[in-house]
């Protein structure tokens, strides 16, 4: 095994246990992202094009733009202006 390659398992490793720890929903996506994009690096080393392209397109692109569809459905991201105007509204009824 190279050290590229080590540092790479490794980073791995790192990215799965940051997404598992991880208590904020938006983090824990961008880290996934960041887990399949590693991965999609590995199977290129591993010589199987194939399947680099498919971890790239459908971990990292795909998902990743399904859970942010998700999380704004569910109003778990919520727009900075819309956190702005309700701490307004709050500030004028007290």
């Amino acid at each position: 095994m190279t050290i590229f390659t080590c540092i790479l398992l490794g980073f791995l490793v790192v990215c799965a246990i940051a997404a598992s720890l991880s208590k904020k929903l938006l983090n824990t996506i961008l880290i996934f992202m960041s887990y399949s994009l590693i991965m999609s690096i590995i199977w290129v080393l591993l010589e199987s094009p194939d399947l680099a392209i498919t971890e790239a397109a459908v971990g990292a692109g795909v998902t990743t733009v399904l859970f942010l569809v998700t999380l704004k459905k569910i109003n778990a991201i919520i727009k900075k202006e819309s956190s702005q105007e309700e701490n307004a509204n709050e500030q004028e009824n007290t």
